[in-house]
């Protein structure tokens, strides 16, 4: 079971919904009601689901959501374009952080957690600085107790993603 949590309308959301039913992934989207996926992305998923074999349920239960969970993805919570609203964003998916507490709530000690990157997780880059300063969090999306867990596969995830990429430039490019 695979577990989104966090802006159930952003891409890589939509991405692990359409595609995770065809390869027979159970996914489930936790977000609150309001970040709900448009209709016609669940509608595609759930097609796929039936012919394929995976699974998917949308839920603003956070208890619900996570519970048995393999995997644990989120992102960042504001995406590009959005940037105006960080500070409603940021009331909207607090209680959504991918932190240690949620991870309990799992019931699992091998879940894995991944983000495609880059992370709010610390005060170490500008950004992350940035965001302290005007809305005064140290942490985000994820904590950087969970960030740099063992649970944590965000940079095999980053290179295995590299490959994939060159692989289909080769194939794509002769």
């Amino acid at each position: 079971q695979l577990t989104y949590i966090g802006d159930g309308r952003n891409n890589v959301a939509n991405s692990l919904l359409v595609a995770g039913p065809m390869l027979g992934v159970d996914v489930t989207i936790c977000t609150p009601k309001s970040l709900f996926p448009a209709q016609d992305y669940i509608d595609i998923a759930e097609r796929r689901a039936k012919q394929d074999g995976g699974s998917i349920k949308i839920t603003d239960n956070i208890d619900e959501g996570v519970k048995g969970a393999d995997v644990i993805y989120t992102d960042v919570w504001v995406s590009m374009g959005e940037e105006s609203e960080f500070e409603s964003r940021i009331q909207l998916l607090k209680d959504y952080q991918v932190n240690r507490a949620l991870f309990d709530k799992t019931g699992k000690d091998d879940t894995i957690f991944l983000h495609c990157l880059p992370a709010f997780h610390d005060t170490e880059t500008v950004y992350g600085q940035k965001i302290k300063e005007e809305h005064g969090l140290t942490e985000m999306e994820v904590t950087d107790e969970i960030f740099r867990s063992p649970h944590s596969k965000v940079f095999d995830q980053a290179e295995n993603r590299m490959h994939t990429i060159k692989a289909v430039m080769a194939a794509t490019l002769g």
